[in-house]
């Protein structure tokens, strides 16, 4: 029996009320699921700070990666990867690169951890020094790694507050669940050509800078803004008594010291007479680029000296002096 003329309206009225609500309420749907971000897991990301030769003689003044693309909620690990020490500082508002120039190892606010481990995109936030060796001096405790989660999005500024304006990073956040531009093995890939580039770039700049010395000049390394000698250019020298020896520090950032005899305990101020020389302690203070030395030796004999600095990374040397 075919239904009634009843039934097949009401039928026909439920059929439209349903289509009705399908269209008023599915767009909203589709439009929910479309916009609302995915569940977001934060990941860690590594950064190392610097690089280096095997023998220590060079040292990069670089984070590899320089610059990293992470996710709301997200963490940077940045790792010592030197010798050489750096720090990881992001800087309060309206604060200065050269307010913090040059480095003072007595200032707590430069060698240890300040900030929590959370990032709030505008106060003073410091890793302290990294480094791999385990004792730095000047009663600093280093560490070799520094953790700091960004919770906000933003493009951020850091840099090492030894090196300056020569060694910069930026950490890119974007929104939470966003799309990743590369992967942590694609920046640690990243990581490796750039190293390379920075030691083959240290060992050109040593090659060029010992065309400049000579026995009665000394250079204190060299560095180019990406690489650093951490050896005395032509460390050996011989001259006469009575003759003189100038070290001078031709470089861009790295600060060093020529110290003959006892190392004292604070290298920054200088100490002995330059000017006449037989042997004993003899410190000429911290040499910052631009700077130079001039010792005048008085009596025959072999004098070995160390910058106080990198004397770990073997930046040593002697003057034979004959009479």
């Amino acid at each position: 029996m075919s239904p009634s003329p009843t039934y097949r309206r009401e039928r026909r009225v439920l059929q439209l009320l349903l289509a009705f609500l399908i269209a008023l309420f599915l767009p909203a749907a589709l439009m929910g699921a479309a916009t609302s971000p995915a569940h977001h897991h934060p990941v860690t990301w590594r950064v190392l700070a610097g690089n280096q030769s095997h023998d220590l003689a060079i040292q990069g003044m670089s984070y590899l990666p320089k610059n990293i693309w992470i996710d709301a909620g997200d963490t940077v690990h940045w790792v010592a990867n030197s010798a050489e020490p750096h720090t990881v500082t992001f800087l309060a508002a309206g604060q200065t690169l050269a307010s913090t120039q040059p480095f003072n190892p007595g200032n707590p606010q430069q060698t240890t951890v300040v900030g929590g481990s959370s990032y709030d995109g505008h106060s003073y936030y410091n890793s302290g020094v990294l480094t791999t060796e385990a004792q730095f001096g000047f009663g600093i405790t280093p560490v070799q790694s520094y953790s700091l989660r960004f919770p906000h999005r933003g493009t951020f500024t850091y840099w090492c507050l030894l090196h300056g304006a020569a060694m910069k990073g930026v950490v890119h956040v974007q929104r939470a669940g966003a799309h990743y531009p590369y992967t942590q093995r694609q920046y640690d890939a990243q990581g490796v050509r750039a190293a390379n580039r920075i030691l083959s770039d240290g060992y050109d700049l040593w090659e060029e800078t010992a065309e400049h010395a000579s026995n009665h000049r000394v250079l204190e390394g060299n560095d180019d803004g990406t690489a650093m000698v951490m050896r005395f250019i032509r460390p050996t020298v011989h001259v006469r008594v009575g003759q003189s020896v100038t070290f001078a520090n031709i470089g861009m950032g790295a600060p060093h010291t020529v110290t003959f005899g006892q190392e004292p305990p604070n290298p920054f101020p200088p100490s002995g007479d330059p000017k006449h020389y037989a042997g004993g302690n003899l410190n000429s203070g911290i040499q910052p680029p631009g700077a130079s030395f001039t010792v005048t030796f008085t009596k025959e004999g072999t004098f070995s000296y160390i910058c106080a600095l990198h004397d770990y990374m073997g930046m040593v040397g002697k003057v034979v002096v004959e009479d």
